[in-house]
Formats: C-alpha cells, structure tokens, sequence
C-alpha cells in the first residue's frame, strides 16, 4: 500500500471513529494548559488533572507564580513525576512570561521554546491546541502510533517523525490528528499489549500484517 493511500485510510477511519478529539489535560486558558503541559512529561493526564486544581488555586496567574520558589511549587506537585525539576521550570517559565512576554503565552513554537522546561513537544501542543497552528507534538504514543500503522518509515526521533507527519497529513487537519494518534496510543495501541483484534485501523495496519504473518 503506498503511503499516500494508508494516510486516507487512516483519516478516513479517524473522521468516523474518533471526530471529536482534544486534549484530555483540564485548562480554561493558555497559561494553564502550559502548566498542565509540563507536568505531564511523563507524567498521566490523570495525575495532573488531580494536581492543578489546587495548583491554580494558589497560582491563578503566571505573576503569582513568578513571585515564589521553588520549594513552595513542589508542596503543590509532589505527586507528580520529577517534581524538584518540574518546579525549577514553572518558576522560571512564569518569571520569563511575566518579564519577557507580559505575562502571555506567546504563539510561536520558537518563543515558546526559550521558556524553562518546554521543548519542542510542548510548544507544539500550545500553538496547536490553544491557537490552532499546523504544529505536531510528538510524544511516546506519536512516536509509536505513527510506526506502528505505518504512518512514519525509519523516524528515529521525535522530530523526524514530526516532519513525516506534516508531510501528509493536511494542515488543517494536523491539530485534530494530533490527539487522534495520542488517543489511539493511549486507548487501544497499547505499548505492551496492543488491542489489535478490537482495533478499526488493522485491515492497513503495518503492525498487525506483520503480527499475522508471523502466526
């Protein structure tokens, strides 16, 4: 099957199956969902939905947040992944967006990346999600997702599969694929024990045809 062909069918089954996909992170603004972004590298979106009401409670502005250390943010995530660094981060992501930003999340995958703890990764997810640009984040369930099926051919890190990505997904369909391939990851395309018997992707799937001829 030519690629070309697998990217329809693929969006095609996601059109019917999956038309309504978005974030699974709680927010109500920009600044927030930067917050939930970073708590979640590796980290479950479960986690940080317990973690940031409190959180925002506390610190509903980036300029409150801006205004303490380190150590006080910790008491806030410690249930969370890394949290010694992750607080480290928040704080210097608030001081850079209230002094060199005006306390707005800024629009461009490149501003975003000079904040403290956002990578390439979660900037994409900004620009996507909050000011819907043609941005793929590429995270674990991307990355394997997009191998798996098909989608990606030899990408060996995150970016490479960014750029296979954005080569044949329609622009204006890239931020809704983007929770497609994170939802399908998360739901069914398992990283132990893919669900490929229940799976609606199977019949142009590169990793069942090859689980099956192996049989």
């Amino acid at each position: 099957m030519q690629k070309k062909e697998r990217y329809q069918k693929v969006i095609g089954y996601f059109r019917q199956a999956m038309p309504i996909a978005e974030t699974e992170l709680h927010y109500t603004n920009p600044y927030e969902l930067l917050v939930a972004v970073i708590l979640s590298a590796q980290c479950t979106d479960k986690r940080v939905n317990q973690i940031t009401p409190d959180f925002f409670k506390r610190f509903p502005k980036p300029e409150l947040l801006a205004e303490v250390d380190a150590a006080e943010v910790f008491d806030y995530i410690r249930s969370c992944s890394y949290p010694n660094n992750k607080a480290k981060h928040l704080v210097g992501m608030a001081r850079m967006l209230v002094n060199d930003f005006k306390g707005v999340v800024p629009d461009d995958v490149n501003e975003l990346q000079k904040l403290p703890g956002v990578g390439r990764k979660t900037a994409n997810v900004i620009a996507s999600v909050v000011y819907e640009k043609p941005a793929f984040a590429v995270d674990t369930h991307v990355f394997r997702v997009a191998a798996r099926i098909g989608l990606t051919t030899n990408a060996k890190t995150p970016l490479e599969t960014e750029k296979q990505l954005m080569k044949y997904f329609p622009e204006e369909l890239v931020p809704l694929a983007h929770h497609w391939l994170i939802l399908h990851g998360r739901y069914t395309c398992l990283a132990r024990k893919p669900k490929c018997s229940t799976c609606g992707l199977k019949d142009f799937c590169n990793y069942f045809a090859e689980q099956e001829k192996n049989k």
